[in-house]
């Protein structure tokens, strides 16, 4: 059993969780075209990696709120537990982010707005 510290609740047992799969995925945005391929890439692509793994989780039976988990998936150790939005800050955790194949993708680059539109002005 998977004893996992919600942020905002404290630590509790997994059944109270669910697991809402990969971490860190961009969006494409709108004004960003991207090819068919790159899009199903993005839409459809998972890791499942056999080591440490960047996850985003749920407290669906308490405060309902999300949260990041860096987790070993052979030990099912948790190495940082990190909010939304936010980056991890331990090493290892940070590692894996920088080296994801994620962040070389044309979804990855696509999720970032455009300023070339705008002329650069203000």
């Amino acid at each position: 059993m998977l004893i996992i510290t919600c942020p905002f609740c404290g630590p509790r047992d997994e059944v109270e969780f669910a697991c809402g799969g990969e971490a860190h995925i961009a969006r494409p945005l709108a004004e960003n075209k991207i090819s068919d391929a790159d899009f199903a890439d993005y839409l459809f692509m998972r890791d499942n990696p056999k080591g440490l793994f960047l996850e985003r989780w749920r407290h669906s039976a308490g405060c309902r709120r999300w949260f990041n988990v860096a987790r070993d998936t052979v030990s099912n150790e948790i190495v940082e537990i990190y909010p939304m939005g936010s980056l991890p800050v331990k090493t290892t955790a940070k590692t894996t982010y920088k080296t994801s194949w994620r962040r070389d993708t044309a979804a990855e680059k696509a999720a970032t707005p455009s300023d070339s539109k705008a002329g650069g002005s203000k």
